[in-house]
C-alpha cells in the first residue's frame, strides 16, 4: 500500500489482447500485470477508479469503472477473466472504450472534475482492423492511450494509436515472461509527475496543478478566455500597458516600439531622441538647413529669397533710391524733381539784367525738368 499513487486520481482503462496468438500462460502473466498495476494504484471511488477490457475478434468489457474501488475485489474479477481466442480487433475494443466505458453511467466523471481518461492497451499482434481514426479520434476526445506491445507486435501500429510524445507512451518487452517489469514504469509515470502531465489537461498555454487537480491559465500578454481553457492576446499598447516613450506597435500579445519622424529609437528601446534632420542627406533645402527639435526648415543666404517651393531660393532685386540735380527737391512721389524756390536781392544797379537772368533761368529749368523725366 505504500507504494501506491497518492497524489493523482484517474479514471484508467485497461485493454488486454486476448486472441489466438497469446497463449494461455502468456495471458496468465498478463493478469498477473494487471494485479501489479492496480497494486500500484490509489484505487477509489474519490481517487483512481479502473475498468478491464478484454478483446480479440469481439470485445468485451470485464468490469467498468464503477464496478469496485477496492483492490481487492478488482484483482479477483481480473483473475476471473478467460481468453476469447480468434482475431485481432484493436481499433473495435478503442471505440467500445470511448462509447461504452468512459461515460458517466458507466462511472466516468464528469469533465468539470478535470480527472484524466487514460487507456493502456496491451497486444502481442498487429490490429486487423483500422485503429489509426479511432485512435486519433479517441485522443481528440481526451482520452490519453498508451500501447504496449509484446513479442510479435507491430510497432508502427503501436505509435499510431498512442498519444504524443511517443517516446513517453510507446512500450515494448520482447515476452510476456517480462512483461511485469512495466510496473515500475507506469508508477513513475502516473505518480511522480503532476497533473498536468498527462496532456489530457484541455489548457491551451499554460496548465498549472493543484494536487490531483489543475486550472489553466496564458502566457504575459494573454488573457484566459470564459470557457477558462483557451486564451487571447490582449492590446498590449492600451495605455498603462507599455513603457514606450512615442509610438507602440502591438505585435500579437507583445509590442515594440517606435518613434515619431525625426526621432530614433535609443538603445533602451524604449525611448527617442531627435535626430539632426540637417545632417547632410537628410534633408531637401537648397541653400540653409535650419535644424528645429526633429524636424527643419530652409532658408536662403543674403540676397537671395525662398521660393514658394519652401526649399529653393531666388537672387533678390537691388535696392534704389532717386536723388535730383543741385536746386531742385525730390517730389513725394520719390520719383520727379521740381525746382528749388530760392530767394536773391537785385540792385537796382543789376535791375536791368533781371528779365534776362529769369529768362535764362526758366530755360535752363525746362531743360532739366525733361531730362529728369526721361
Amino acid at each position: 500500500a505504500d507504494t501506491a499513487c497518492k497524489n493523482r486520481p484517474l479514471d484508467l482503462v485497461f485493454i488486454v489482447d486476448s486472441s489466438r496468438s497469446v497463449r494461455p500462460e502468456e495471458f496468465e502473466k498478463v493478469k498477473i500485470f494487471l494485479s501489479e498495476m492496480i497494486d500500484t494504484l490509489d484505487v477509489g471511488e474519490r481517487t483512481t477508479r479502473v475498468a478491464v477490457m478484454n478483446y480479440a475478434s469481439t470485445v468485451k468489457v470485464e468490469f467498468p469503472l464503477q464496478a469496485y474501488f477496492d483492490k481487492a475485489s478488482m484483482k479477483e474479477a481480473v483473475s476471473r477473466i478467460e481468453p476469447l481466442s480468434a482475431g485481432t480487433m484493436t481499433g473495435l475494443a478503442i471505440q467500445t472504450a470511448v462509447d461504452e466505458v468512459f461515460t458517466e453511467e458507466m462511472g466516468t466523471r464528469p469533465a468539470t472534475f478535470n480527472i484524466p481518461k487514460v487507456v493502456i492497451v496491451v497486444t502481442d499482434g498487429r490490429p486487423q482492423d483500422q485503429v489509426q481514426e479511432v485512435a486519433a479520434s479517441a485522443r481528440t476526445a481526451g482520452i490519453e492511450i498508451y500501447a504496449v506491445g509484446v513479442g510479435r507486435a507491430d510497432m508502427q501500429s503501436l505509435r499510431i494509436m498512442a498519444s504524443e510524445p511517443l517516446d513517453e507512451h510507446v512500450f515494448y518487452v520482447e515476452t510476456y515472461g517480462v512483461i511485469e517489469q512495466l510496473t515500475s514504469r507506469f508508477r513513475e509515470t502516473f505518480c511522480a509527475v503532476t497533473a498536468c502531465a498527462l496532456g489530457t489537461h484541455g489548457c491551451q498555454q499554460v496548465c498549472v496543478s493543484e494536487g490531483a487537480s489543475h486550472h489553466c491559465d496564458c502566457y504575459e500578454g494573454y488573457t484566459l478566455n470564459p470557457d477558462k481553457r483557451t486564451c487571447s492576446a490582449v492590446d498590449m499598447c492600451a495605455p498603462g500597458r507599455h513603457e514606450c516613450d512615442q509610438i507602440c506597435v502591438s505585435n500579437n500579445g507583445s509590442y515594440v516600439c517606435d518613434c515619431y519622424e525625426g526621432y530614433t529609437l535609443n538603445p533602451d528601446k524604449r525611448t527617442c531622441s531627435a535626430m539632426d534632420m540637417c545632417a547632410p542627406g537628410r534633408h531637401d533645402c537648397a541653400q540653409v538647413c535650419l535644424s528645429n527639435d526633429g524636424s527643419y526648415s530652409c532658408g536662403c543666404y543674403e540676397g537671395y529669397t525662398l521660393n514658394p517651393d519652401k526649399k529653393t531660393c531666388s537672387a533678390g532685386l537691388c535696392e534704389w533710391i532717386i536723388d535730383c540735380y543741385e536746386g531742385f527737391i525730390l517730389n513725394s512721389d520719390d520719383k520727379t524733381c521740381s525746382r528749388a524756390i530760392t530767394s536773391s536781392l537785385v540792385t537796382a544797379e543789376e535791375s536791368c539784367k533781371c528779365e534776362a537772368i529769369v529768362a535764362l533761368q526758366d530755360s535752363v529749368t525746362s531743360r532739366l525738368e525733361a531730362l529728369s523725366t526721361k
